[in-house]
């Protein structure tokens, strides 16, 4: 049995969201809103555990993951 992929969303520094398996370096999805992003990731990976990069910054820099 495989183990499900554990996907991270964060902002890229271009522009638009990204995301990257744990320890990937490129992403596999892209786009410009965390919401297409999300979905497109939900579709191409359904078994896959999401955690999306919060955008509001507290206190010295950005805040943790959520789970989707």
């Amino acid at each position: 049995m495989q183990m499900a992929d554990t996907i991270f969303i964060e902002p890229r520094p271009t522009g638009g969201f990204g995301a990257t398996r744990e320890g990937g370096k490129r992403a596999v999805v892209t786009g410009e809103t965390q919401r297409e992003v999300i979905q497109e990731t939900k579709v191409k990976y359904p078994q896959a555990t999401i955690h999306v990069a919060r955008v509001r910054n507290v206190a010295p820099g950005p805040d943790k993951f959520r789970k989707v």
